[in-house]
């Protein structure tokens, strides 16, 4: 598969590989830290956008990316689930991280809780499509989002005609996403040592996702 993390070797290879972008520096202990880091970035501008629309009483654009509901399946869990089904290179969550800025700067979409999985599984598959040498084709993608076909394939096309077809990505442009989620990467992680020094205790709540149940709501 293909993957910009390999285009220079000697460029950021510490970020490329603290971020799991190199098929080397991705073990056996999990998945590669770049979906955690993109969903934790995803989850706080969600998060920001609800309170803003709720404090300022904004009515939120309804879209064909948005649910009645918010699906079951958190953010982390629904990227977790691409990444396990699909086989793309991780370089590719962050290809869809530059795709989904440029989509709400050009369209001014805010992101919440009704529209952020469409917008994931659309831009994670066009990433796929544009950067690794092999890939899954849209009714693959629609059975792992939990979408139909024609509405993965309208979702795919208005992504599309959001990005104006810009889906050329820089080396440049690249390396400050990589730069940008590895900062986000020592960030937690003084919150976690911040945490753990105040006697903060986490759980984890795991869910099955062993089948392709749908998870977003109509």
């Amino acid at each position: 598969m293909g993957t910009l993390a390999h285009d220079n070797e000697n460029v950021h290879s510490e970020e490329y590989v603290s971020l799991g972008l190199k098929e080397s520096s991705i073990g056996n202990s999990g998945n590669p830290q770049v979906l955690s880091l993109f969903s934790t970035l995803l989850e706080r501008a969600v998060q920001k956008n609800e309170r803003i629309l709720e404090a300022t009483k904004m009515k939120d654009d309804i879209t064909i990316f948005h649910g009645s509901r918010a699906p079951s399946l958190s953010i982390c869990q629904y990227i977790d689930r691409i990444f396990k089904y699909s086989s793309c290179s991780p370089s590719c969550f962050v290809i869809a991280h530059i795709y989904v800025d440029r989509f709400v700067q050009r369209t001014n979409m805010f992101l919440t809780s009704l529209n952020i999985h469409r917008v994931i599984i659309t831009s994670v598959m066009v990433a796929a499509k544009f950067i690794d040498d092999a890939f899954f084709n849209n009714a693959y993608y629609a059975r792992v989002g939990g979408v139909s076909t024609a509405e993965l394939n309208k979702l795919e096309m208005k992504f599309l005609f959001g990005l104006d077809f810009e889906l050329h990505v820089t080396l440049q442009t690249f390396k400050r996403y990589c730069s940008r989620l590895a900062k986000e990467a020592i960030d937690v992680l003084q919150i976690e040592r911040s945490s753990q020094a105040c006697g903060v205790k986490k759980s984890w709540q795991n869910k099955d996702d062993s089948t392709y149940a749908p998870t977003i709501a109509r």
